[in-house]
């Protein structure tokens, strides 16, 4: 009888146990950053996907403080139409697999109006279906892949951003034109996967338009995702048939980091690229004093331009949480909301997700602070087209200008 009694306790402790997983789970994976309580009816939810742990964990940070401090500083006016506005944050690492269930958890649970900011390709490409089935925005992801990019538009898809085919285009293009570099002589390093391929198959492209006829001549390297495996992506490059004088990069802050490190210490002289999703200042405090002379190309101004909508943001930031320190990261994730937030002001009716995009949609060319127009409408869901390039300078991250690549090769 006792070890019957043993059984039957022991089994009740385990679904107990399991009870207290499942909660645990579903609340620590249905939280709003702002005030760790899910949404109160009465508000806007927005929700978010993004890397708040793991080695890409500044890039979703970053976003996600932007997209706050812009909604904090609607919230202190009248928010939209005397509603404030929320937000719900949730952790996917970088990970598709962890993705999913947060969109569902988001969209069908907490009843968002529009996904802003998520961050990543690899997770956008789990994401996207899941927003499109239910009909969701999926607005302003932190991410240049071209699955977001369609033509015409997906209904649903919405971006601000710059693609990464524009930004590697921009290097590629910089690169021949002021710095007098032969196409075979650019090299790639990438992540591998949508991300990576994304970027590499723009700067192909921007390849063949200045002469390119050979795929196979141009050197290219990978890792895995989440990983510091960068040796074998390094080996590739150097044991190119031709020498790579500038390598374009595609992938997150710390691998990239170390790619350049080793690439250095076994001597590969080379101008090193980086796209904005990189994340500027953790890689040029990964690199210490090795950062000098790096690009990175960004899809936004420089934090400390002298832009009204700069000057705003660097106002709504300190006023959010004067601990944190201004990255072009959050800068996105700012400019991002304020155009959403322009868009909310205009719809007349209810706020529901089809509003959301007729408002959008119907936002055509306007300007919320940047001195040149953006636009948007039915056959145009991508608002800005421009780049801007920077360079690491002694530990630091500037505005740079393309012209000054001629001589230094």
């Amino acid at each position: 009888m006792s070890s019957l009694i043993y059984r039957f306790l022991h089994g009740l402790c385990r679904i107990c146990l399991a009870g207290l997983l499942l909660f645990l789970f579903l609340s620590g994976h249905g939280r709003v950053v702002a005030g760790e309580s899910p949404c109160p009816p009465e508000a806007l939810a927005l929700g978010m996907s993004t890397a708040l742990t793991g080695p890409a964990a500044d890039l979703g940070i970053n976003m996600r403080d932007g997209v706050l401090a812009a909604l904090d500083e609607a919230n202190r006016g009248q928010g939209i139409k005397g509603r404030q506005l929320c937000l719900a944050a949730l952790d996917d690492g970088y990970e598709p697999a962890q993705t999913v269930p947060n969109m569902l958890t988001l969209i069908n649970a907490q009843q968002v109006l529009a996904l802003i900011g998520n961050v990543g390709t690899p997770t956008a490409v789990a994401a996207l279906p899941i927003a499109l089935r239910a009909n969701t925005p999926f607005y302003g992801a932190f991410t240049g892949a071209g699955i977001l990019r369609k033509s015409p538009p997906d209904r649903y898809v919405i971006n601000y951003r710059a693609s990464y085919g524009e930004e590697t285009a921009a290097m590629v293009d910089a690169l021949i034109e002021h710095g007098g570099l032969r196409p075979e002589e650019i090299a790639f390093f990438t992540q591998r996967d949508a991300f990576g391929d994304a970027g590499f198959v723009g700067g192909l492209t921007a390849l063949k338009q200045h002469g390119l006829r050979q795929e196979n001549k141009i050197a290219h390297g990978r890792y895995e995702r989440n990983t510091l495996a960068v040796e074998n992506g390094l080996a590739d490059i150097m044991l190119a048939e031709t020498v790579p004088r500038a390598v374009i990069m595609v992938g997150t802050y710390a691998p990239c980091a170390e790619f350049i490190q080793l690439a250095k210490k076994y001597g590969l002289d080379a101008l090193f690229l980086n796209v904005s999703f990189v994340g500027a200042a953790p890689l040029a405090k990964g690199l210490g004093d090795q950062g000098d002379g790096v690009i990175i190309t960004q899809v936004v101004p420089h934090f400390e331009a002298d832009l009204p909508i700069v000057r705003d943001f660097r106002k709504a930031l300190e006023t959010w949480n004067q601990d944190i320190t201004p990255s072009f990261g959050a800068l996105e994730g700012y400019i991002a909301t304020r155009i959403l937030l322009l868009a909310l002001h205009r719809i007349d009716d209810a706020i529901t997700r089809e509003s959301i995009i007729d408002a959008l949609e119907g936002l055509g060319e306007f300007d919320v602070g940047l001195q040149a127009p953006l636009l948007l409408s039915k056959e145009e869901h991508q608002a800005s087209h421009q780049v801007w390039p920077t360079v690491i300078r002694q530990g630091k991250v500037v505005p740079f200008a393309w012209q000054n690549l001629k001589g230094r090769r």
